[in-house]
């Protein structure tokens, strides 16, 4: 089995003490986000075959990376650095301080553990075509030698990724926009090009309709990049999250409306205020991440 920490939270950015403890434990419960029964998830050595790990800063949870490198349990880190402006990641890392992060974990454990992550590229006032460009030419340069892989997606406007940029469009005045589809394979096909000429392989995440060479579809949950970092080989079952979504079977260790980032295009949480209620609440011994579900 493997274990996704996770897509609907940043993890190793905020729950890094929760995670050690449920590993101590062998066992971690989930709330069924969709009003099911909560389920559990064995954190067992001989149940978890490996993990990734999705974050905006993996500073505070590299001692817990050191333990699992250290009795070589495998894993894969998804690092997100866009370098947007900070009226649309409030308290992200500042960009520098996010590549050299890619920087000390390809060092650390190999740049197979690794994988950039651009995305999701939002068209805003702040953020059009040309500052994609320049932004994402200046990243790979920075990340070449470093990383072997970005993954990058167009925003999808779920119902809170909506919400979220109307309340910034209507709060600060900064207009957004959904393009067409022509017009972001276009800057997709110009950004897969920059990336090649950086030595890095562009993927595109769970979106087929955008899909044109030079880019590939991403497998975000890779079994064969964590085969390759464990040195032997894991199996698991395609069983995408979505049509297109190429992701390994995995269980996921998360909660929507936990992650404080503050992020406006996160298709995770609805109010930033929600989650930084709900991230003080959380009690980092407890079995759940989040034993209640938002209000």
């Amino acid at each position: 089995m493997i274990v996704s920490a996770s897509y609907k939270t940043d993890i190793p950015a905020f729950y890094g003490r929760w995670f050690r403890t449920r590993l101590e434990a062998g066992f971690a419960d989930v709330m069924n986000p969709w009003g099911g029964a909560p389920f559990r998830v064995d954190l067992r050595r001989a149940a978890v075959d490996g993990f990734v790990f999705w974050t905006r800063n993996a500073a505070p949870f590299l001692d817990q990376l050191d333990r699992l490198s250290a009795v070589r349990w495998p894993f894969v880190v998804q690092v997100t650095v866009t370098g947007y402006p900070r009226a649309l990641e409030r308290s992200v890392v500042p960009t520098e301080a996010a590549i050299a992060q890619i920087r000390a974990l390809s060092r650390r454990f190999g740049r197979r553990a690794v994988v950039w992550r651009y995305d999701p590229i939002l068209i805003t006032a702040l953020t059009d075509a040309d500052f994609h460009r320049e932004t994402f030419a200046k990243l790979s340069r920075a990340l070449a030698g470093h990383v072997d892989e970005v993954t990058l997606s167009f925003t999808t406007i779920y119902r809170k990724t909506g919400a979220n940029l109307e309340r910034l469009r209507r709060e600060q005045g900064i207009g957004w926009r959904d393009p067409e589809a022509e017009e972001k394979r276009a800057l997709l096909s110009e950004l897969a090009t920059i990336a090649l000429e950086a030595g890095i392989t562009p993927t595109l995440c769970a979106q087929p309709d955008l899909l044109s060479a030079p880019l590939r579809p991403a497998a975000c949950i890779d079994a064969r990049r964590l085969s390759d970092v464990a040195g032997s080989e894991i199996t698991a079952l395609t069983k995408g999250n979505r049509p297109g979504c190429l992701c390994a079977h995995s269980r996921d260790l998360g909660a929507y409306d936990s992650c404080p980032h503050g992020c406006v295009y996160c298709y995770a949480v609805g109010r930033q205020d929600t989650a930084k209620r709900r991230h003080r609440a959380h009690d980092p011994d407890g079995a759940f991440l989040m034993a209640r579900n938002p209000a």
